[in-house]
């Protein structure tokens, strides 16, 4: 019985060893390769001291070396924690600090960065080479540590045995991984994932897509982004292959379309904002791309005629919305019906199996029909058990369930407003903190980007809100659009056909591409300094 994230490897590697687990450009591993490697890992992270428990930092990107780096700390009864290397040397000290990194797995590209970060962090004794170069030459040493750094090189982890790594005391609600997310405060969060929070999500997204060993599941998201959790282990438990997209390919929408056909991808899992540019720019008609079976989208709304171009131009897959915070793992799902377009806007769906959400309007009354306004609500097996070495944020969204007073039992505030639609399926509105006031009412942010959307020349948008003394909030919204003829007279003109008077933007700014952040959500708070 697998209860732990490492058993769906070792599961894997015994029923289908010599199946391909991951690959990743030239370099592929089958599934009894990814589990004596990262059998050697383990016991030399084991061989260092580390506990289970201990925290293990990953500095790598998506890879087959940063795979075999995942599950080592994990058969170590480790808890990883990746960094994102592109991030500020502030914040991965931070964030290393914060979480009581003492060992980091690296590939040799990072070694020295990973070194520059040990005069911030002062627990930091240990950094051990993974891969990519699998002993080539050059590939098994760095350079030069600082004083009281110690660098393990491959050569050393390839010494190690390669057989199974005795079972520590691990249990299931034990810690999997640590994913730091941006804080309110500016202060990253650590949202904590047990095992069992992960593999309550994993078994019934493997069921949901319908994954088997057949499939070949593009890796899109970087490993600090929760979306990477399916990638890994939720093909991991069907035996199939986890396919990595190169870096940076996703802004290349022809060489994109192209990757997926030669790597015969079959399911895709991403933020909508790169399918939207696949299907704008990618000439998706000059590439074979039947084998695309299921695309699947989280993390932001996909923009509805962004949406129906895709499904037209793709029409034989399947199309899942996935919704749910890093805090919940996916908690609602909802297919796309095929043929006729998707509907506007697009459910975020029903709750997932041995989930259940609801929604508390402001009177504290359970959200019961069509048009009733509420905060989401989660309760399950899949919910975090809160933000590391936080316990009052953790108090803020971990709360009592309001509707259970029999006895205490645990649920997830999402701060998300929904409400139903006919057939109970729920319909996202937008953040409870993106309500604005403006000229006395109150504003959905999300409202007016709606409205931007239905300009059929407006490729993205994006309304904030700027504090203004007399006003309260004035609405200024930036746009890229495309072509170059759209004028600011022809956008306001469009939004006065939609919206009243004191919903229309003020301000209005044209851009070449809005600005991403490293997960390939669009980046509000970088535009909202912009200003």
């Amino acid at each position: 019985m697998a209860y732990l994230l490492q058993h769906l490897l070792t599961e894997s590697a015994a029923r289908r060893p010599d199946r391909p687990a991951v690959a990743a450009g030239s370099r592929s591993l089958t599934y009894s390769e990814l589990d004596r490697l990262s059998n050697q890992v383990a016991r030399a992270l084991l061989a260092l001291g580390v506990a289970p428990g201990d925290r293990v930092g990953i500095l790598a990107p998506k890879s087959a070396a940063s795979v075999v780096g995942i599950f080592g700390a994990l058969k170590a009864g480790a808890c990883y924690v990746p960094l994102d290397a592109a991030a500020p040397a502030a914040r991965l000290s931070g964030i290393m600090r914060d979480s009581g990194i003492a060992v980091v797995l690296a590939d040799p590209a990072r070694v020295p960065g990973a070194a520059a970060l040990a005069d911030g962090v002062p627990a930091l004794h240990t950094v051990i080479v993974v891969g990519p170069s699998w002993g080539d030459e050059g590939g098994g040493t760095a350079g030069a540590a600082p004083a009281g750094l110690t660098v393990v090189g491959w050569e050393a982890v390839l010494a190690q045995p390669g057989g199974p790594v005795p079972a520590g005391p691990v249990i299931e609600t034990d810690l999997a991984y640590i994913l730091y997310t941006s804080g309110s405060t500016g202060t990253p969060k650590g949202v904590m994932i047990s095992h069992r929070n992960s593999l309550s999500f994993v078994a019934w997204a493997a069921d949901y897509a319908g994954l088997t060993e057949c499939d070949r599941v593009c890796s899109q998201a970087p490993l600090h982004f929760d979306l990477s959790v399916f990638d890994i282990f939720a093909a991991c438990q069907a035996g199939a292959c986890m396919v990595v997209l190169p870096v940076r390919m996703s802004m290349f929408p022809v060489r994109l379309a192209e990757w997926i056909q030669q790597e015969r991808i079959s399911v895709w899992y991403s933020v909508p904002s790169v399918l939207t540019m696949l299907v704008s720019y990618g000439n998706l008609a000059g590439f074979d791309l039947s084998r695309l079976r299921a695309v699947i989208f989280a993390g932001e709304v996909f923009p509805v005629k962004h949406l129906g171009r895709l499904m037209a131009a793709l029409p034989h897959a399947r199309y899942l919305n996935w919704y749910g915070p890093t805090e919940t793992n996916v908690c609602t799902a909802f297919e796309v019906p095929a043929g006729g377009g998707p509907p506007d806007p697009v459910p975020i769906g029903k709750a997932c199996a041995n989930t259940d959400v609801f929604a508390v309007a402001a009177d504290g009354r359970r959200v019961s029909r069509p048009g009733e306004v509420g905060e989401l609500y989660v309760r399950g097996p899949s919910l975090m058990p809160g933000y590391w070495a936080q316990p009052s944020k953790t108090g803020e969204v971990l709360v009592a369930n309001p509707f259970q007073a029999a006895y205490r039992e645990t649920v997830y505030r999402t701060g998300d407003l929904v409400t139903l639609d006919e057939d109970g399926n729920y319909l996202y509105l937008g953040r409870q903190d993106g309500m604005v006031k403006t000229r006395g009412y109150r504003v959905e942010l999300g409202e007016v980007e709606a409205a931007l959307y239905a300009h059929p020349a407006i490729h993205e948008a994006v309304v904030l809100p700027v504090p203004d003394e007399l006003l309260g909030s004035r609405l200024r919204a930036v746009i890229s659009a495309d072509g170059g003829g759209l004028t600011r007279e022809e956008v306001l003109e469009h939004c006065r056909g939609r919206l009243p008077g004191y919903m229309v933007p003020d301000v209005l700014e044209f851009c070449q591409a809005l600005p991403r952040t490293s997960t390939g959500k669009i980046d509000r708070a970088r535009l909202a300094r912009a200003w």
